[in-house]
């Protein structure tokens, strides 16, 4: 079923660009002795790629799991990141530094003043409010400069960039000093096979109802999947891309998309397949997809997972504790990301659903969300749940959230890195999507792999009023009871997660197809660092 109601329009393909072969050639020398004697020795030079991920932490943090994983196959890896970013992920940069993994960490200062941005603004969910979303991007893109300054001095020298979809300005640097450059998508190969052919196509400028429903083409193959036709609407793709004052910034992601020499992606195959063979057929160049990316950091370590991309706001004891006081697949975990924020009486409608559904919860509340009325509310809520509940307020460790055998249900915002732990961990979930790829993230799980329960949400978040209630407590307590009740449905669903969580874990494992495509992403970096070096002789 489509998730948007009104006639349709279809769409026809353009034909593939040819691929890019990736043999590897490598370094030969010939030395000749005195008694005209000869000796061939074959050397591959050092692979460097250069990764540049969106100041994001749903962005920053599987660029470092694909960081670490590239240094796995003997590539040298710089990352680029910026001061309040590199103390956010400090633990990982002390821990890499501590295992001798070849990551060189670059801060390059943020330039918040030049673009009306708070001091210290250099990640996306530190901006204090939507109408400056478009200054970070501004500010993002005014790192170019120091960027390529920077690169022009680095041993060895890079033969290969990987830039965040984000960071199309990565293009002109890459020009410049002759690098070859790949693409990274974090979002879904759903939302970005739509956003392409939408964007390619000029959707916006044919279809002027943005509720009315777009056949998608390319995939009528898999139209038995979904019952009929997959369609969707303007206004869930390209979703963020189709904010007030983003389209230009939309088109300059699509050219550097268009201009870059190959496609990194953090799926897998068995998850999305139709997207997947789709997508390599309309954008006609080399793309990896080598994810689950969260399912490298595995580090049996829990004070290492416990860190994962911020200093968590909870005693891992304390919590650890509490989750094994519970029975398996009891618990209810809700977050929703980093970047999104409810409004008060949201989260007061969120907190009495959870009440009522009579289901053990971890609930966490962003720093950005607490203020003296849901301060004042909660502490009476935590008193009369204490319990059956866990309130986390600031950031938490998800990862070891989801990994515990007593978490059995997930409310989401959709958000492709939190989608991807939840397959990953086997936890079905309860979508409540908000803006960008979340969307067609939620239908990818509750139509396709149908291990989910919609909430119900029609619109992003931002056609919304500021303080407008989307759900009610109702609707949170039914969603609640149908996910983590007993009965013939909920089993099958749970079936299902675990036999989706048993796919992501063979992709990632020797031989499955993440772990090829990655070999193939290493062979393909290290046929460019050659090139390089047979150029430079010439």
């Amino acid at each position: 079923m489509s998730s948007c109601s009104s006639p349709h329009t279809s769409l026809v393909l353009p034909k593939p660009l040819p691929s890019i072969s990736t043999a590897m050639p490598k370094q030969t020398t010939i030395i000749a002795d005195s008694n005209n004697s000869t000796t061939t020795t074959t050397t591959t030079p050092t692979p460097h790629v250069v990764l540049v991920p969106l100041m994001a932490q749903g962005h920053i943090i599987p660029m470092l799991d694909l960081a670490q994983l590239l240094t796995e196959r003997d590539v040298h890896v710089t990352f680029i990141t910026t001061p309040v970013n590199a103390s956010r992920i400090k633990p990982i940069i002390v821990r890499v530094h501590e295992s001798n993994l070849p990551i060189n960490f670059i801060e390059l200062p943020f330039p918040c003043a030049e673009t009306g941005l708070p001091l210290g603004c250099e990640n996306l969910d530190l901006v204090p409010s939507v109408d400056l979303q478009l200054n970070f991007f501004e500010a993002n893109q005014l790192l170019a400069l120091p960027f390529e300054q920077r690169l022009k001095n680095l041993v060895p020298p890079p033969s290969c960039m990987i830039n965040d979809m984000w960071n199309p300005w990565t293009a002109n640097v890459a020009r410049s000093l002759n690098i070859r450059r790949l693409v990274y998508h974090g979002p879904s190969c759903a939302y970005i096979y739509c956003s392409y052919v939408f964007q390619l196509h000029k959707i916006s400028e044919i279809v002027t109802d943005e509720f009315e429903e777009i056949t998608v083409p390319g995939l009528t193959d898999y139209d038995n999947v979904f019952g009929q036709s997959f369609k969707v609407c303007r206004r869930h793709a390209p979703g963020w891309s189709n904010a007030p004052g983003f389209e230009k910034l939309s088109e300059k992601v699509l050219q550097g998309e268009e201009t870059a020499d190959g496609v990194v992606m953090n799926t897998f195959d068995d998850v999305e397949p139709m997207f997947v063979e789709a997508y390599k057929k309309v954008v006609g160049k080399d793309v990896w997809s080598v994810g689950p990316l969260c399912l490298y950091d595995k580090d049996d370590d829990l004070s290492a997972r416990i860190v994962r991309g911020n200093k968590a706001a909870v005693d891992q004891g304390k919590l650890l504790c509490w989750l094994d006081s519970m029975e398996e697949n009891s618990v209810l975990y809700v977050s929703f990301g980093s970047l999104t924020q409810m409004n008060v009486g949201q989260i007061l409608e969120i907190g009495s659903g959870l009440e009522a559904s009579e289901v053990p919860f971890i609930w966490v509340i962003k720093d950005v969300e607490k203020c003296p009325k849901v301060e004042e509310w909660m502490e009476g809520f935590e008193k009369r749940m204490s319990l059956r509940s866990f309130v986390i307020k600031g950031w938490a460790p998800q990862a070891v959230i989801l990994s515990h055998k007593s978490v059995g249900g997930f409310v989401s915002h959709c958000g492709w890195n939190s989608t991807l732990e939840a397959v990953s961990n086997g936890v079905p979930m309860i979508t409540w999507p908000q803006f960008a790829d979340q969307f067609l993230n939620g239908r990818l799980v509750v139509e396709l792999l149908r291990i989910g329960i919609a909430i119900g949400v029609k619109e992003p978040v931002f056609y919304y009023g500021e303080d407008e209630i989307r759900v009610r407590r109702d609707d949170v307590e039914k969603a609640v009871r149908s996910l983590m009740g007993a009965g013939e449905e909920t089993e099958e669903r749970r079936i299902r997660a675990r036999e989706i969580k048993e796919k992501a874990i063979k992709a990632m494992e020797e031989g499955g197809s993440s772990y090829e495509n990655i070999t193939r992403l290493v062979e393909y970096i290290k046929h460019e660092s050659c090139k390089g070096v047979q150029e430079t002789k010439a």
